[in-house]
């Protein structure tokens, strides 16, 4: 329990350290069981509470059945009269408390003791979880930030350790940062945050995202996936990797459907939409990839993924007037020189006579040479898109090197080598089996993957 916070909720307030709950400053009476039940929903306002949570956090030294818990509810919910709908249940699995909660230190509380410090690290927590869960790539750095100021105040403090993790995770996804240091740094803080808190959900998802798409530990990664579902089933970036973890196998179907139980959870984050669109590009469902990869960029119109897959997925259907406006528009939200984004328009010409002439083949050759030319950072690496444009090109062997030099940097893009479509023009190369098992990835060469014929 939270001692020493006050938090507000629509027409109440709960006070944590005089252990009071007010309705628009009136006194509501709460046997104290409901009322620690109710602090230990209201802490974790948003986010799924089990019932094991709940009898460790309320009944810690007592063996009681789990049907106590739905007696307190019950009461919890007469005592707030038309607000019981905040108290959700996740049938089977435990509760959520969805009202918006603000929180301040109680009026009790000195504001230099420990008391002021606690509430310093569950505010900065909640902020860095907000900045995380909104999906937005403009949020990372300051939810690394407020976990960081966490860490500071209490290092002993699990959920900002897990928070840190996986804020350094998706700064990696979104290519913020060199990926190998980052999920490094990523796997640090997860480790410490399950030695301090061994059920948690967030570290468990952080350490199967680093283990999944940094160190290839297949078999690892859906361990700590699936221990992160059973602590918590509908954690959003949990479902989303173990998702996109199924994909990479060729699992379609389990894929898309652990994306939905988060699209279900966060229905407006980026995050989600984006991963959506992904299902849909390895299925080669390339309208559905638009409609979902479009609905990303609304949200986020600076989120990189979302619209190198939007971009991707006009190349596919042969829309490339479309396709140049997106690579441009991309590049001008991503901060570049007004002097590139106009070079990338003036480029389109020679693309568009390229791809009418030979079709991908010449579309992928101009693209070839534009990003040999072009300098970049570690961070932006362009041995994936080179092999992926040679290939389209017809140039196998340097497409074979570039891959190489992707797997040796264990560049995160690869883990859905074996189902992709942008991998296509390789897959009938004996070197592209051989780089599977070495990757240690199933050949999908001989099951049915739909090749829809070029536009």
């Amino acid at each position: 329990m939270t001692a020493g916070t006050v938090f507000r909720f629509a027409e109440f307030s709960l006070d944590s350290t005089e252990r009071q709950l007010l309705r628009n400053g009136v006194a509501v009476s709460l046997a104290p069981k409901a009322f620690d039940l109710l602090v230990a929903l209201v802490r974790d306002a948003g986010r799924l509470v089990t019932k094991d949570q709940l009898l460790a956090r309320v009944w810690p030294d007592v063996a009681v059945e789990e049907g106590i818990i739905s007696v307190q509810i019950s009461a919890l919910r007469k005592a707030l009269g038309e607000s019981a709908a905040f108290i959700e249940t996740v049938p089977r699995v435990g509760y959520r408390f969805t009202a918006p909660v603000e929180t301040r230190p109680s009026a009790v509380a000195t504001a230099t003791g420990p008391t002021a410090r606690a509430n310093d690290v569950y505010e900065l927590v909640g902020r860095g979880r907000t900045h995380l869960l909104s999906g937005s790539s403009l949020m990372l750095p300051a939810a690394v930030e407020s976990f960081r100021a966490a860490i500071e105040i209490d290092p002993e403090y699990a959920p900002a350790h897990a928070g840190l993790a996986l804020a350094r995770c998706a700064r990696a996804s979104v290519r913020a940062a060199p990926h190998r240091a980052e999920y490094a740094q990523a796997k640090v803080s997860a480790l410490r945050a399950l030695a301090l808190d061994p059920h948690s959900a967030d570290a468990q998802v952080a350490l199967g995202t680093v283990l999944f798409l940094s160190e290839w530990a297949w078999a690892d990664a859906e361990r700590s996936f699936r221990r992160a579902l059973d602590a918590n089933p509908t954690h959003t970036e949990g479902l989303l990797q173990f998702g996109s973890w199924q994909e990479a196998f060729g699992n379609f179907d389990e894929g898309l459907h652990l994306k939905h139980r988060a699209l279900e959870r966060d229905s407006r984050s980026t995050l989600v939409l984006v991963q959506i669109a992904m299902s849909y590009w390895h299925q080669r469902r390339y309208e559905d990839a638009r409609t979902w990869a479009q609905r990303a960029v609304d949200v986020d119109p600076r989120h990189d993924l979302a619209a190198e897959c939007l971009a991707s997925v006009y190349w596919k259907l042969g829309d490339i007037d479309r396709f140049i406006d997106e690579t441009a528009r991309r590049a001008a939200a991503s901060g570049a020189l007004e002097s590139a984004v106009a070079g990338i328009r003036r480029a389109g010409e020679p693309m568009k006579r390229a791809y009418e002439q030979t079709g991908s083949a010449g579309l992928a050759q101009v693209l070839m040479k534009a990003m040999v030319a072009r300098p970049h950072d570690e961070a932006h690496s362009p041995a994936v898109q080179l092999a992926v444009f040679c290939g389209a090109a017809g140039h196998l062997d340097d497409a074979f090197a570039y891959l190489d030099q992707a797997i040796a940097a264990r560049n995160p893009a690869l883990v859905h080598l074996s189902v992709a479509p942008q991998w296509d023009t390789l897959r009938h190369d004996r070197r592209f089996t051989e780089r599977l098992r070495e990757m240690k990835l199933p050949d999908t060469s001989t099951r049915r993957i739909r090749q829809p014929e070029e536009p």
